[in-house]
């Protein structure tokens, strides 16, 4: 579970699409398909809006051809009819016209003359687009006389037709630049909260940063997912305030002395081992003094247990205030204290500290019940490398000492000796 939420994004597959390019790209295929569909609405209502405002005007240059051609045909002039034809043909847009007689035979005809490119092009424009032949009888005294037909000019209309599409081109390249401009836009506004929040996601997520936030938006639905994110992150932090300090005082339960608040065995080995390893190296010496009370079992019988914690309490307080502040000093359990003493320059510093210590027990101790007494320590000193080479040997050797202290009497230290039997400490007892 733990390693499904820690995948990276790089993980993702490689077809993979950002954000900000999806979106981008939404917003232009729309801009652009609102641009292609408007203009192929527009287009074909304005070719046939034209195509019914040239199908008027055909008809109404179909009447006037009509009038001027009639005396041309009551004369049977053909001639003069193909000048009418050509006259009228010329000043508007026709292409062709032919007049008939009564008998459907051809009379007069006239048709543009070499036609442009364009009037070539318009003969392909579909029927739908192309305006329709205009038909116009000829009348005489309100009988017919023929009929005249004219093909007008498409030329407008393709025109009209290029004209538009140049102009959805033209729309629709200023269109992608305006959406483009507008989306850059849109989409900074939108992405600038989402990768504040990412950032501050992957910032909790890897370097644990629970005091980041994200920051406010103006987009209401960032706003509120901002809010609901930090929000969790007020729970996450205070979560880990609560983790951490329940962590650290586990930690200190764990190596430390619950009465004296001194440290454990467990760390004193462990800080003792590192010492030793540093005093290979540098050549120095290590000191490990080990201290027991005396009597401590009748002070706790005779005295109540409440007694008994006083006087531990005041032995820890005078120890630590004999000792540097580097120097490391553990209750190992019961009236049982340690103390070691790295780097050490002079062996002579343990026997001098181990005489301060036994110097300040001559106080009286004060206890719960307001009575005092006077409580005395028996020390061993080991010295490494000399007394062990490993912190069971040393701590051993210092025990040992201890041992031999209190065959001397209350209130004496001892350093171990090497094994020759040479007493190398003095007696030294407090009255």
């Amino acid at each position: 579970m733990r390693r499904t939420l820690r995948r990276d994004i790089g993980s993702l597959p490689g077809k993979s699409t950002g954000l900000r390019q999806m979106l981008y790209r939404g917003n232009l295929w729309i801009a652009t398909l609102a641009v292609c569909l408007i203009g192929l609405l527009i287009i074909p209502l304005g070719v046939l809006n034209l195509r019914a405002y040239a199908s008027n005007n055909l008809n109404l240059i179909v009447r006037s051809m009509a009038y001027t051609v009639e005396a041309a045909v009551v004369f049977a002039d053909a001639q003069a009819a193909e000048d009418t034809l050509r006259h009228i043909g010329l000043t508007e847009d026709v292409t062709e016209a032919t007049v008939f007689d009564n008998h459907g035979q051809q009379f007069a005809h006239w048709e543009q003359p070499s036609p442009d490119v364009l009037d070539k092009a318009a003969r392909y424009v579909p029927d739908w687009i192309r305006v329709p032949p205009a038909r116009q009888p000829l009348l005489y005294q309100g009988r017919t006389i023929g009929e005249i037909h004219v093909q007008g000019l498409n030329q407008t209309l393709l025109q009209f037709l290029i004209a538009g599409v140049l102009g959805i081109i033209a729309c629709l390249a200023l269109t992608v630049a305006v959406a483009g401009m507008l989306s850059r836009r849109l989409v900074s506004r939108i992405l600038k909260p989402l990768n504040q929040l990412a950032e501050v996601a992957h910032a909790v997520r890897t370097d644990r940063a629970f005091n980041r936030r994200v920051p406010d938006s103006q987009i209401h639905e960032l706003h509120a997912l901002g809010g609901d994110f930090n929000a969790l992150l007020d729970e996450l932090e205070d979560w880990n305030t609560r983790n951490e300090s329940e962590k650290a005082s586990l930690t200190h339960q764990a190596f430390h002395d619950s009465l004296t608040g001194l440290q454990n065995r467990a760390l004193f080995v462990e800080r003792l081992n590192a010492a030793m390893m540093h005093a290979r190296e540098t050549g120095r010496e290590v000191a490990v003094l080990f201290i027991d009370g005396d009597s401590f079992k009748s002070i706790n019988d005779e005295r109540g247990h409440a007694a008994g914690d006083a006087v531990l309490i005041a032995i820890a307080e005078r120890i630590r205030a004999r000792v540097r502040k580097d120097d490391v000093v553990v209750r190992l359990g019961g009236d049982e204290f340690a103390i070691m003493l790295a780097p050490m320059e002079d062996s002579a510093r343990a026997l001098e500290l181990a005489d301060a210590i036994l110097s300040s027990m001559r106080a009286p101790i004060h206890l719960p019940d307001g009575g005092e007494i006077i409580a005395s320590l028996s020390i061993g000193v080991a010295l490494y490398p000399r007394h062990g080479e490993t912190s069971h040997d040393l701590l051993h050797a210092a025990d040992e000492a201890m041992y031999r202290a209190k065959r001397l009497g209350p209130g004496s230290r001892w350093l171990a000796d090497t094994g020759s039997g040479l007493l190398l400490s003095e007696r030294m007892t407090t009255n």
